[in-house]
């Protein structure tokens, strides 16, 4: 299972996605979450899964890699669905004992499924296709306002970006972790819940200790390197718009039109 949580990872490519400057990328992001939320009904998500389909395709990415990051997930999407699809008030389609099942509910449950899973592949989108440092400096040019009311735009943008590029470290520590305590006889798969939740207390202790080690040995690393913040810094790719992100931003600028024209 941690094998498959795939956030936070990069990767490489020339794809016309990697290529677009990371501030296009989080915008685009944002208006397509701002999309997703106000879309109603089948047309609207149409065009809102339309056009993540077409971005997943230009991102010459494998849908495999998508798929994989979607598995843990599918828990939270079965009992979404099932909270829906029984608590939702309607016509009813099917009624045993305490249990109604809705036709409203079963729409609702459908709209939440695609929306759930359209909202994280959207973001999946962004982290695969845009390396940890460019993500740094989109975050810091976007949040660049804030300075002015004395806010630590560059700290933040780094603590964040930090905390993603260390989740597929961390999670490979606890794949190691894990298969020492199993080697010691630790059962992490057994059906009795109160023995795998007994299982885990094992686990948490190490892995505490090996991630405050790391964020000890980064600052000690980022000390070693006279590092003071943004003050005076300089970066060695300069972030420039094309047309290809200005397309970009003007297609998801219609895409929000025509979602709430069409809601």
């Amino acid at each position: 299972m941690l094998k498959d949580i795939t956030l936070g990872q990069f990767f490489p490519g020339k794809s016309v996605i990697h290529r677009l400057d990371p501030r296009v990328k989080l915008t685009l992001v944002t208006l397509f979450v701002t999309a997703l939320f106000t879309a109603r009904g089948p047309l609207t998500y149409a065009l809102v899964f339309i056009w993540l389909a077409y971005a997943v395709i230009a991102s010459r990415l494998s849908l495999r890699v998508f798929f994989r990051g979607l598995r843990p997930l599918v828990f939270i999407l079965v009992f979404t669905a099932i909270l829906n699809a029984l608590y939702t008030q309607g016509e009813i389609l099917f009624s045993w004992w305490i249990i109604k099942i809705t036709r409203e509910g079963l729409i609702m449950a459908a709209y939440m499924l695609a929306r759930i899973l359209m909202l994280v592949t959207g973001t999946f989108l962004l982290t695969y296709t845009t390396s940890p440092i460019m993500l740094t400096d989109a975050l810091e040019r976007v949040l660049k306002p804030l300075k002015k009311i004395k806010v630590p735009v560059h700290e933040l943008a780094m603590m964040m970006t930090i905390a993603l590029r260390f989740i597929p470290t961390l999670i490979e520590e606890t794949q190691k972790i894990m298969s020492a305590q199993q080697a010691r006889g630790a059962d992490f798969e057994s059906p009795n819940l109160m023995k795998r939740v007994k299982a885990m207390i094992p686990l948490l202790v190490p892995l505490f200790v090996s991630a405050f080690q790391r964020a000890e040995d980064l600052a000690v690393a980022m000390e070693c390197r006279c590092y003071n913040g943004g003050v005076g810094r300089t970066r060695m790719r300069v972030l420039r718009m094309g047309f290809i992100d200005y397309a970009a931003l003007t297609a998801a600028i219609a895409l929000c039109a025509a979602v709430f024209i069409l809601r």
